[in-house]
């Protein structure tokens, strides 16, 4: 019971800082933004310090790191200039939930859903291509480590049917579409409401991986 309320206190608390970044984002306070931004991401990725490793400590860690990570790429990307180092921190970011992914379950090769994740990045790319200009190396490297971080993750749902499993796919999806909205608003057409589309998609995946990762960790412990 206790673990519980933990759990929905954190997540409730996460889901008011994220309104409020979204809401300063708009508002154009800057000052503000760069408070709550960074804050939701702590506050997300603070529920993993509240369940016990278990058998899974190298499992935890990962996914702590990776969402240190996607704190670094929150920082970052609060000023254009830094958009290489923010596009790297999250790169590193789904490198470390693909290796904890696969550390929960072991490689898991699906024909099908490669494929489907490959032609979806893959035209995605082309599309995006003409409009990359110096960005069209990293942004490659990046969508590449991504399908492969959402292939894995996708995996381990396909693998075995369960809640903690499922959260994870839809994260791993989730976060395709924050980050495919980020590359449609940067290189091809901004957008009204970006904003709100790219960081609630994006904090609903974090913290679907981290709520995930609590489930986990709370079974093996």
């Amino acid at each position: 019971m206790k673990n519980s309320k933990t759990q929905r206190a954190i997540n409730i608390l996460s889901f008011i800082s994220a309104c409020l970044a979204i809401y300063f984002d708009y508002a154009a306070d800057k000052i503000l933004f760069s408070v709550f931004k960074p804050l939701t991401t702590i506050l997300i990725l603070s529920l993993l310090f509240f369940v016990q490793s278990g058998t899974l400590s190298k499992y935890r860690s990962l996914i702590i790191v990776a969402l240190v990570f996607c704190l670094l790429g929150d920082i970052f990307l609060l000023k254009d200039s830094y958009f290489v180092f923010g596009l790297g921190s999250f790169l590193i970011g789904h490198l470390l939930f693909a290796s904890a992914f696969i550390k929960l379950e072991g490689f898991h090769f699906h024909w099908v859903s490669l494929l489907i994740f490959l032609a979806i990045g893959g035209g995605i790319l082309f599309w995006l291509r003409p409009d990359l200009g110096d960005f069209e190396l990293p942004v490659t490297i990046y969508v590449i480590v991504i399908i492969f971080m959402a292939w894995q993750g996708l995996g381990l749902f396909l693998r075995q049917k369960q809640r903690a499993y499922l959260l994870i796919a839809l994260a791993v999806l989730l976060f395709m579409f924050s980050d495919t909205m980020i590359a449609i608003n940067k290189f091809k057409s901004p957008f009204n409401l970006s904003g709100l589309v790219i960081l609630s998609t994006y904090w609903m995946s974090i913290a679907l991986i981290s709520n995930a990762s609590y489930l986990i960790l709370g079974k093996k412990s």
